[in-house]
């Protein structure tokens, strides 16, 4: 079932990040990794470092909101910074995946790799200087290699690439040291003789070749992938982050099927509204606007100009299903 957590690609997540999961009279929890344990290539423990070396926890306006002592406060600071950009790196990496999909397997639609991504001030340079900004503001605040490098990556309207107050008073991923981790024992990684990779590797290309290691592209039933990736799905990815965030913020996971459902049925009829109204048209279907569109790129414009928004974002898995609902109605057009 591509809807089921799945326990291996969930480990080595947790492992990247930082944190571990452990059970308590019964009970499940997410937990930093004991201090033996730790390592500063870890998203957390690299964070948790910075924000200590430059004193950012003195500066807060209310400090005493992540933790009654200062080692709660590095951690719960550590922790949400960390969930905060690995939400943004999964996303990303559902959108990568839909983009060489739709483009016929074109892995030159690909971005999150060393080859374009080296580094996290590269990271930070997609986050906030590429997805936020439109491609023909882009020119200036990226140097000419990072625009060649980020001409296939889509403009996206979302508060999820904007930085959070919390990194405009602390850190932000680019102030990440480039460190090792040591690789989980239980990796999805191989060398080449197909043998589990073991020893160090930089995190964020561990962090690359772990995703790249999945198959974040497609459902069950679609066509036979080339290279046997087990799936990774944004219901997957929901059930993760409501796993992370411990329920804490009252947020509960929409499975895929409803999400899927609720999006077809509305954007379609948002799309079709939005044509009658723009056309004068009076189409009831989506084959009967199919059957009058003549111009694909005026046609695009018209799609490209419906504005969704989710008040309530959680895992973003409302969204993921919009952004897969607009592509497919997109690769409709005759």
């Amino acid at each position: 079932d591509s809807n089921t957590l799945d326990k291996g690609f969930y480990s080595e997540l947790l492992h990247i990040i930082g944190l571990v999961e452990t059970k308590e009279g019964g009970k499940k929890l997410i937990q930093r990794k004991k201090q033996h344990d730790r390592n500063i290539g870890s998203l957390i423990e690299n964070a948790i470092s910075q924000i200590d070396s430059l004193d950012k926890i003195s500066r807060l306006e209310k400090p005493e909101l992540f933790g009654e002592t200062y080692q709660e406060q590095l951690f719960n600071l550590g922790l949400e910074l960390a969930i905060t950009w690995m939400n943004r790196i999964l996303f990303l990496k559902l959108l990568e995946a839909q983009l060489i999909r739709y483009h016929k397997n074109d892995l030159s639609w690909g971005f999150l790799n060393l080859q374009k991504v080296a580094n996290y001030d590269d990271l930070n340079s997609l986050f906030f200087s590429v997805l936020a900004r439109k491609p023909q503001e882009r020119s200036q605040n990226l140097q000419q290699k990072l625009q060649e490098r980020f001409a296939h990556v889509p403009y996206l309207n979302s508060s999820l690439f904007e930085p959070t107050e919390l990194e405009q008073e602390t850190i932000c991923i680019s102030n990440l040291r480039n460190e090792k981790l040591p690789i989980f024992p239980g990796t999805i990684l191989k060398d080449n003789n197909g043998k589990k990779l073991t020893g160090e590797i930089n995190t964020l290309e561990y962090l690359f070749a772990f995703l790249n290691a999945y198959n974040f592209s497609s459902d069950i039933g679609e066509e036979i992938q080339e290279e046997n990736k087990r799936l990774i799905n944004a219901s997957v990815l929901g059930l993760i982050f409501e796993k992370i965030n411990g329920y804490k913020d009252g947020s509960f996971f929409t499975p895929g099927f409803i999400t899927m459902y609720m999006c077809r049925e509305t954007i379609r009829r948002a799309v079709i509204q939005k044509f009658n109204n723009i056309k004068g048209w009076n189409c009831e279907t989506m084959d009967d606007l199919y059957d009058k569109i003549e111009d694909k790129k005026a046609a695009n414009d018209i799609i490209n100009s419906l504005k969704i928004c989710d008040p309530a974002v959680g895992s973003g898995h409302f969204l993921v299903s919009a952004l897969n609902e607009m592509i497919a109605i997109k690769s409709e057009l005759k």
